[in-house]
């Protein structure tokens, strides 16, 4: 399993390149209610007093506290129970549909607003008192609330913090996670505090179009890592990308198929071996970071953290005729293996 310090980094850029966007879009409106009113209710005089990103950082510290605590918490339910790719899959493609519930409520659409999961009313209650209140404690109880509220790609990491099996490395991954997006978080909490009459009225939209998008991105993530949408590339796309050495069969009658995992790609992504005889995928890595990371072949429930520089070895058994997909822990890289029998191939 991978150490604290290698899902510290892999959280840390999952969250900088593509975590940002989505929870800030399925999280804005808590971020908006931090800020937005103090800056519209509070005198020039408080603000200046406070200092100009309390608000934000307050929101920004409770949010990485909490998606700490529940990074170790579910470092714990890992050591015990580990779900496996298809099972990870199935919570993305609840997320997702989820979020399309949620985007359609945001757009004023009264037919699935039964069927959107609310908090109970006595709950709502303090929450919006507690909003309406200008108290520089309210961002940080609704930074910390932003762990009831998940986007896609966060429940991805969680899963990662799951299959580390450790509380440290949960932990590890999770924080890295938030310091990842806290850049854009803070960005967009600042232009929030600037903008926040004109964009009264204008962020629900926004917020339900972009949330729509990242629920179609994260439906079509679960249903790759599932295997279920496998991800194909060209067979043009082998010799082009793949090294000289690809699939070797060795003198024994077994093969050996290898694998580079890049920053943002598995190449070759798309390899033909042959069926029926014993093989061994090796998966290098070479100061590879990202979601890549997180290696998984559906089908044989295989799930594997690969190290930055390294190589991982997978054995694959005789495997029959037809196609193995792969992907990376949140469904936005893969590629297949297609496996033919000797009669095929000659």
């Amino acid at each position: 399993m991978a150490s604290s310090t290698t899902l510290f980094l892999t959280g840390v850029t999952t969250g900088l390149f593509a975590g940002g966007a989505s929870c800030a879009a399925v999280q804005g409106g808590l971020l908006a209610g931090a800020v937005g009113r103090r800056s519209t209710e509070w005198t020039k005089e408080r603000w200046e007093r406070s200092g100009l990103f309390t608000p934000i950082g307050a929101f920004l510290g409770a949010k990485l506290l909490s998606h700490s605590l529940l990074g170790a918490a579910l470092g714990l339910i890992g050591a015990a129970i580990q779900p496996g790719p298809r099972a990870q899959a199935v919570l993305m493609l609840l997320a997702g549909l989820l979020m399309i519930l949620f985007a359609l409520d945001m757009f004023g659409v009264t037919a699935v607003r039964r069927f959107v999961p609310r908090f109970p009313s006595s709950w709502g209650r303090r929450v919006r008192r507690s909003a309406k209140s200008a108290a520089v404690t309210t961002p940080a109880v609704l930074g910390f609330l932003t762990v009831l509220i998940p986007c896609g790609v966060t429940l991805s990491v969680e899963l990662i913090a799951v299959t580390s099996g450790n509380p440290l490395a949960g932990t590890a991954v999770m924080a890295g996670f938030v310091l990842g997006t806290g850049p854009l978080f803070a960005l967009l909490g600042f232009f929030l505090r600037s903008t926040a009459r004109l964009w009264q009225g204008r962020l629900t939209f926004v917020t339900a179009a972009i949330v729509l998008l990242v629920a179609v991105w994260t439906l079509s993530s679960g249903l790759r890592l599932g295997g279920w949408w496998p991800a194909t590339a060209p067979a043009a796309a082998v010799a082009a990308e793949g090294p000289a050495q690809t699939v070797v069969v060795r003198p024994d009658g077994s093969q050996t198929v290898t694998l580079q995992a890049r920053t943002n790609s598995y190449t070759p992504a798309a390899i033909t071996a042959k069926a029926g005889i014993p093989t061994t995928l090796v998966v290098a890595t070479k100061g590879t970071g990202g979601c890549v990371r997180a290696f998984v072949v559906p089908r044989l429930g295989v799930q594997k953290i690969l190290p930055v520089t390294g190589q991982t070895t997978i054995d694959l058994g005789s495997p029959k005729p037809g196609s193995l997909e792969f992907t990376c822990g949140m469904g936005m890289y893969g590629g297949q293996i297609t496996f033919e029998s000797e009669h095929t191939t000659s």
